[in-house]
């Protein structure tokens, strides 16, 4: 029986993990190793880590979580949790690959979010090398560069207008669809370009944009794009679990990551508060919500060891 189960170990399963271990709560880690981030160069907006791997900072979180005794990891295949059910005393039967179990008193969800990218044709081939979605983690590299945005809604006019205050150039690309003429006035009025031909592919080098090429018209030279795309769960343990989300699929969790399943939490992008509009994508977000979930677990589970008040209890809604 551990204290814990914290399923995924990303920043926000290892700062949880970390934060429980450092009160000696016996907590099993499970890792599969697909973080989102995986196909970035680095990570970036990361206090004292900002530039870092990201296979680099996961072998520092393990370093770290390796000093705490009641801390166990497992990696990989015997990482992967292949189904969760709830105990009549509250707690939680995880079942394991290859065929092993185990029981814990809380659950964790940390499994994060996966990308899906509807197009154009060449964009996965420089996914996190010079395609992003997130101007907080890779704006910055931007700086004195030729950008193409693709999109033609408010936040693609809103991305573009904010990268035009540092790259050398910006051309909205708005494929098949309209833009609104009020849109298109402010983007002209601020010295950002419009492409209205429909999109036939992006091509580059070794993860290196070259230019954009449209199905009609010249092509479009660019050092880096930024482009739609959609977040996925990238684990269905939350819906089985009967956790309440989002329409757009995120797990709804209150200001301490509880989910509106008693007694599973969840942190990372993969959750977010019904004030939050859309999920973080920054990492150093995901790390500071595994920190507050290991918190109140650890809250949780004192007041209910020595029959205690419980600060953080109300009612979910």
């Amino acid at each position: 029986m551990f204290d814990a189960v914290i399923v995924g170990a990303g920043p926000a399963g290892m700062a949880a993990a970390l934060t429980l271990g450092r009160v000696h709560r016996t907590v099993l880690l499970l890792d599969t190793g697909q973080g989102r981030n995986a196909a970035a160069g680095h990570v970036h907006n990361f206090l004292t880590r900002d530039g870092t791997p990201p296979a680099r900072l996961r072998e520092l979180g393990r370093a770290e979580l390796a000093a705490y005794p009641s801390v166990q990891a497992r990696h990989g295949e015997h990482g992967t949790v292949t189904g969760v059910h709830a105990l009549d005393d509250g707690g939680f039967h995880v079942e394991l690959s290859p065929g092993e179990t185990a029981r814990a008193r809380r659950l964790l969800l940390a499994t994060g979010l996966a990308d899906e990218l509807p197009g154009p044709r060449g964009v996965r081939a420089l996914w996190g090398r010079s395609a992003f979605h997130c101007p907080y983690c890779h704006g910055y590299e931007c700086t004195g560069k030729h950008v193409a945005v693709i999109g033609a809604d408010q936040a693609r006019v809103r991305l573009a207008l904010q990268l035009s205050r540092f790259a050398a150039g910006v051309v909205l690309c708005t494929g098949d669809a309209a833009l609104d003429p009020a849109w298109r006035a402010r983007l002209d009025a601020h010295g950002v370009s419009v492409r209205c031909e429909p999109l036939a592919r992006l091509e580059g080098t070794d993860g290196r944009l070259e230019q954009v090429v449209f199905e009609s018209g010249p092509p479009l030279a660019a050092e880096a794009v930024f482009v739609v795309n959609v977040p996925r769960q990238h684990s269905d343990l939350a819906a089985r679990l009967g956790c309440a989300c989002f329409a757009d699929g995120c797990v709804e969790v209150d200001e301490f990551g509880r989910t509106s399943v008693p007694g599973v939490y969840a942190a990372g992008d993969m959750a977010r508060r019904a004030t939050v509009p859309m999920p973080t994508a920054a990492v150093i977000a995901a790390a500071a919500g595994g920190t507050v979930a290991g918190s109140v677990i650890d809250q949780d589970l004192l007041c209910a060891d020595f029959d205690l008040p419980n600060p953080f209890t109300r009612e979910w809604g």
